[in-house]
């Protein structure tokens, strides 16, 4: 059996899959937030009543909002502070009595999709996540790639590229970023850059929802706010595909479910490319929520 969990700042999603990748039991629990021993005893609890309802014990896989493991083998992760600083994998390895396999939850998510059967024959596959925030994940064949500082994958940290300005204007500002840096593609693409982007140019505030329910309408601003907004994830994306030309993109998060940007970005994004570059597939995420959790589980069918 594999276990995955996906770990957040306020809830825990566990669920048990067979080696069909089926998910058989699924439960979710709050995260505690400031007692580290806690929270080991909360992912122990669940490992050991999944053993005793499938009678047998587990591979355990962890995705977490962070980077699983930076100087002496300790995590990092700003949210979940009960887990931040203390070596994790290992104290898990000792007190479960066997091999834990932890990875950033955007890595988990991309891996769910690569592994999904639709999906399973693109060797390099690229997921994307536009939702708070944008991150994503590589995986060749089969293999999350983590890079030096498990940092592989966070596009939402990359610049806007020179084009962007041509498509924004010279007067849109140049966002701060939480990370330190200015013009980070993240304040521009995530579901709150979509509406930030709608209220620079039209004098009502709307959230990304009532955009996409005025877009579906019909409505003129909204169809022209849509085409500006695939236009600047083109010309950031081309950047993207020029470097990891992937054979699948696989976008997840809230703006997944706008499943228009799919076929609008595959129609605007190979001028953006070299010339005899191949536009890659473009379909949104397949598995939802339950994508962190299953990539997690999966972790153990990377060899």
């Amino acid at each position: 059996m594999y276990y995955g969990f996906d770990i957040g700042g306020t809830k825990i999603a566990f669920g048990v899959y067979d080696p069909e990748k089926v998910l058989l039991w699924e439960t979710r629990v709050a995260t505690p937030h400031t007692d580290y021993h806690s929270l080991l005893h909360t992912i122990a609890t669940l490992v050991h009543e999944a053993d005793s309802r499938f009678g047998t014990p587990g591979h355990v896989g962890i995705g977490i909002p962070g980077m699983p493991e930076i100087d002496e083998g300790k995590l990092y992760a700003a949210n979940l502070p009960a887990a931040s600083g203390h070596p994790l994998r290992a104290d898990l390895c000792t007190l479960l009595q066997r091999d834990v396999r932890i990875d950033n939850d955007a890595n988990c998510f991309t891996l769910s999709e690569a592994w999904d059967d639709e999906f399973r024959s693109y060797p390099v596959v690229m997921g994307l996540i536009l939702g708070t925030g944008v991150g994503g994940g590589i995986v060749i064949n089969g293999r999350p790639v983590t890079g030096h500082n498990f940092i592989t994958g966070e596009f939402g940290h990359t610049r806007l590229p020179v084009d962007a300005l041509q498509i924004l204007g010279r007067d849109y500002p140049l966002i701060p970023c939480g990370c330190g840096q200015t013009g980070c593609i993240e304040n521009y693409l995530s579901g709150g850059g979509f509406a930030r982007l709608w209220q620079h140019f039209y004098p009502d505030s709307l959230d990304a929802q009532q955009i996409i329910a005025r877009y579906r309408a019909g409505d003129a601003q909204a169809q022209q706010h849509v085409a500006r907004f695939v236009e600047l994830l083109a010309v950031c994306l081309g950047n993207l595909f020029t470097t990891l030309d992937p054979h699948l993109l696989v976008i997840g998060g809230g703006l997944s479910n706008f499943t228009e940007i799919c076929t609008l970005l595959t129609m605007r994004v190979s001028q953006y490319l070299l010339p005899l570059a191949r536009v890659p597939r473009i379909e949104p995420a397949r598995h939802g929520d339950a994508g962190g959790m299953r990539g997690a589980a999966f972790l153990h069918l990377v060899e």
